[in-house]
């Protein structure tokens, strides 16, 4: 149990972003909050049982057979980087200063027969690792990530070193560093679980699932929209049994990349096995309803999204937009007009449909139609000048 335990990865940091981005989230009829933010999830990791876990009412939380936590947070559109590492800056005093990580680290081990993979850390290689573990805990992002770095060079062949110095990179924005050093952790867990079928004794990496959906994120957020969905797809399959975490990110995945149906049943066992409180995802699954025509299906995850986040712009937003389908044009202006103005007029924002929020296409029509009869789109009424 004790060797069990030391093999699992630290908790991230990551619970600090969606700290700040629930905070947005709850300051909504401000003119100037954030974009509600539904997924995809930030990359999570398992932690140690005997660790103490920051936990947070609304961060989707799941557990698997270990009793490993698995931590998201919320979505990393390119709009709210800024945001975080501005948060991060601020709150925890790190700054953006990222050591730099060694061009020589990244590269595979130029030795002709390279050890074994090492899935255990020992001797300066644990000692480090989990000083950078408790640093990282701490919220001392880039002291944890300069003894990550310190153990990718010691223990080049440890996969958990490349997975904690990956999670240091996410919380910071730098998404394609992460996305490599990620893939370098993949490729160890992959070659270790190979070996492990040709030799008995091998220890084996257990979290391969972990770590696709990990990088599957990354790609998620950084254009990578189909790498994203192939990562999601095998973590999916690896984990063998329905998660909601993954889940939401494969939804989201399948709804990026236009497989409206197969996003819609991934969003629908996800939002059954998340029932009990409404998370911010239920917005993305009413939407991919909607855009599949089911109005009344929409509508009714959309009315209990509205009662769980009746001040979010974008919640109001959709809602409106679901009104106006059902014929109620007065109730969808009412809905609509309750946005505050800098918020509302945002929707009439091309730019803004397409790349922060991502609304699929049924609902920037719905929205169009919308805007104009509230007189927000000023290309299409020039009288609102």
């Amino acid at each position: 149990a004790l060797k069990k335990s030391e093999e699992v990865l630290s908790t991230m940091v990551n619970v600090i972003v969606a700290t700040v981005a629930w905070v947005l989230l709850s300051s909504q009829s401000s003119a100037e909050g954030a974009a509600f933010v539904t997924t995809p999830a930030v990359p999570r990791t398992c932690i140690d049982s005997r660790a103490k876990h920051k936990t947070l009412p609304q961060l989707y939380t799941a557990v698997d057979d270990n009793n490993h936590h698995d931590s998201s947070a919320v979505d990393l559109s390119n709009d709210l980087i800024d945001d975080r590492r501005n948060f991060i800056k601020s709150a925890v005093s790190i700054g953006l200063a990222a050591a730099s990580i060694p061009t020589a680290a990244l590269a595979e081990d130029a030795v002709a027969t390279p050890s074994p993979v090492q899935v255990v850390a020992t001797g300066d290689t644990k000692k480090l690792f989990n000083e950078g573990r408790a640093l990282e805990a701490q919220g001392n992002i880039l002291a944890a990530q300069r003894l990550y770095i310190k153990v990718t060079k010691i223990s080049p062949r440890f996969i958990y070193g490349w997975a904690n110095l990956s999670n240091t990179l996410v919380a910071q924005g730098q998404l394609n560093d992460a996305d490599q050093t990620y893939t370098k952790a993949i490729n160890l867990c992959e070659e270790n679980l190979k070996e492990a079928e040709e030799s008995f004794g091998i220890k084996r990496c257990d979290d391969l699932y972990l770590l696709l959906l990990n990088r599957g994120t990354v790609r998620l957020n950084n254009s990578m929209s189909k790498e994203a969905l192939t990562d999601l797809q095998k973590a999916n399959a690896l984990r063998a049994r329905p998660d909601a975490i993954i889940l939401q990110n494969l939804a989201r995945a399948q709804e990026i990349n236009s497989f409206y149906s197969q996003s819609d049943r991934s969003y629908t066992t996800a939002v059954s096995m998340t029932a009990n409180e409404v998370n911010p995802f239920w917005l993305r699954s009413s939407m991919v309803k909607y855009q599949l025509g089911d109005v009344n299906g929409a509508m009714d995850l959309m009315k209990r999204v509205e009662n769980r986040f009746p001040e979010a712009p974008e919640v109001r937003a959709a809602y409106a937009v679901l009104l106006l389908a059902k014929g109620d044009e007065d109730a969808a202006r009412k809905k609509f007009l309750e946005i505050p103005d800098r918020q509302r007029v945002k929707y009439a924002d091309g730019e803004f449909l397409e790349k922060v929020v991502a609304w699929p296409s049924a609902m920037k029509e719905g929205l169009s139609t919308l805007t104009k009869a509230v007189g927000d789109n000023s290309q299409e009424n020039p009288s609102t000048e």
